[in-house]
């Protein structure tokens, strides 16, 4: 087995993965998409029409996680650019939000900022209760705040936080739902009643997806639609524009098509990547039982229909 090409064909896959991961990260930083989820997820915008959203609320310019933004696009008007994307502390660390912005949330009598960021997961259950994550982000978030929204004792001041978590790869029990996790208030003995905006001051969302057929909402639906590895980038802009009246720009229409060619790479790189992994198992295998290397030969270019040469790489 030559060691060198197996690992090289690892490397371009991974690339190919990182590409596309960018390319979601970026089309779910456009404002209309922003836009879309503020209004089904946010209790803020649910009487807001989704263009007053993109044109109104939504403040600045994309911050897109480590992904530098595409050549030629860092004065795009339809993207984001808020707060950082890195909250460093001493004992903490750093944290890289996927897409990271401010909003001003329409209440009565006046105007709120909003910190959300929204994250993009392939893994429901990384070894970790995601949703643990996702508050302590919001809990990095507030306490990111201090010396910038507020000093001192001025607690007065701390802006409410979202963290808002699309899944693409969730268990079936989670497929199509949408679920918040927030601070309430409960009284356990008496009854009294505080200002919801002094403790209503986090929420977490997770954004399951599943199968287009079986969404739910509008929103499950047009995140299904527009995060498919199956539906063609055509389809997708045809879809976008005529059931979610999304008008079809020149960068966003590149932007999907990008993203479509790069899921079918990730695809087909996974495909052969496990095919590669198969030979190289069955070589192991033979190899354990004392074959000749001749034997081991033919039983690949048999099996698989390969040259000589090509099998011979995994020798």
């Amino acid at each position: 087995m030559n060691i060198n090409t197996t690992i090289a064909k690892n490397i371009c896959v991974a690339d190919e993965k990182a590409g596309y991961d960018a390319a979601c990260k970026r089309l779910l930083s456009e404002k209309i998409i922003l836009a879309w989820i503020m209004k089904n997820c946010l209790e803020e915008y649910r009487d807001c029409d989704v263009d007053e959203i993109a044109e109104k609320y939504i403040e600045g310019t994309p911050q897109v996680g480590q992904v530098a933004v595409a050549p030629d696009e860092s004065n795009r008007a339809s993207m984001i650019q808020g707060a950082g994307n890195e909250d460093t502390s001493l004992t903490e660390g750093t944290v890289t939000y996927d897409i990271r912005f401010l909003a001003i949330a329409p209440v009565s009598g006046e105007l709120i900022r909003l910190i959300i960021n929204i994250e993009a997961q392939n893994d429901f259950y990384p070894g970790y209760p995601l949703i643990k994550r996702g508050i302590y982000y919001c809990s990095r978030m507030i306490s990111a705040q201090y010396g910038t929204e507020f000093t001192n004792s001025h607690y007065e001041n701390i802006k409410k936080v979202y963290s808002i978590w699309i899944c693409m790869n969730p268990p079936k029990n989670r497929e199509n739902s949408i679920t918040r996790y927030y601070i309430a208030e409960e009284n356990l003995v008496g009854s009294v009643k505080e200002r919801k905006a002094d403790y209503d001051l986090m929420a977490a969302v997770m954004i399951c997806l599943g199968k287009e057929g079986d969404s739910g909402t509008d929103l499950l639906k047009l995140l299904n639609v527009l995060l498919s590895t199956e539906t063609g980038s055509q389809d997708k802009c045809q879809i976008l524009e005529e059931d979610f009246h999304i008008r079809m720009t020149q960068t966003l229409e590149s932007e999907v098509s990008l993203m479509c060619n790069l899921s079918k790479g990730v695809e087909e790189k996974g495909i052969e990547k496990g095919r590669q992994e198969g030979i190289i198992a069955m070589v192991s295998a033979l190899k354990d039982l004392q074959i000749a290397d001749s034997i081991i030969l033919n039983k690949i270019q048999e099996k698989f229909h390969l040259a000589e040469e090509t099998a011979k790489m995994y020798l």
